[in-house]
């Protein structure tokens, strides 16, 4: 068993009655520390509040003016003739050789809605 004095040593309690510990002192550093903890909170407030009331509204115009850009080019691209019968530029549709996946003669990106290309066509 240990004795009284060991434990009562272990179980101290190291709680204060004062509102500020002894050990801090007020001089320059502390002050300045203090200053600049204050500059902190104050800063990042700013940042806060021009992340709420700045960027939110910015990114839902944008998204508004993104949406309505969409729009508009599906109105123009529902005017034009069907795929099939634009012109096929010999710039277009390059194949030195085939893709290794799919058919060969689509690339990775391909989208059936937009793009076109006929092999056997010339111009």
């Amino acid at each position: 068993m240990r004795s009284a004095p060991v434990r009562s040593t272990i179980q101290r309690r190291f709680n204060s009655a004062e509102a500020k510990p002894s050990w801090i002192v007020d001089n320059e550093f502390n002050r300045e520390r203090a200053a600049v903890k204050h500059h902190a909170a104050s800063t990042s407030d700013l940042w806060r509040k021009l992340s709420i009331f700045a960027v939110i509204p910015c990114l839902i115009g944008g998204g508004l003016n993104a949406y309505n850009l969409w729009s508009e080019h599906w109105e123009h691209w529902e005017h034009m003739a069907p795929l099939e019968e634009r012109t096929e530029y010999p710039y277009q549709n390059i194949r030195v050789k085939n893709f290794p996946w799919g058919d060969g003669d689509k690339t990775i990106f391909w989208n059936s809605d937009v793009n076109y290309h006929n092999k056997d066509k010339a111009t």
